[in-house]
């Protein structure tokens, strides 16, 4: 038996309406056919796009933090070079 939700699933939108470069909002990660149809949609539908949406979420902070630990690690190796020091 499924459990319905007593209560409406409320928009994830966080008044950030910028788009990435691959077309999610940088806010809430919906893709514009997701927040165009959100208020169509099942909830069912509902939860499926929210839990798309935290995924792609972790996958835009894991590339933020990869991409913080490349500079901290290229500033470390600077930091070693004797002959930086020099200057």
């Amino acid at each position: 038996m499924e459990q319905k939700d007593f209560f409406d699933i409320p928009s994830p939108c966080t008044r950030i309406c910028e788009v990435n470069n691959k077309g999610y909002c940088k806010g809430c990660f919906r893709s514009r056919e997701e927040r165009l149809y959100w208020l169509k949609m099942t909830d069912d539908e509902k939860h499926l796009v929210l839990d798309i949406c935290r995924r792609r979420k972790q996958q835009v902070l894991r590339r933020h933090r990869a991409k913080l630990q490349q500079e901290l690690d290229k500033n470390i190796e600077q930091e070693d070079d004797p002959q930086q020091s020099l200057f």
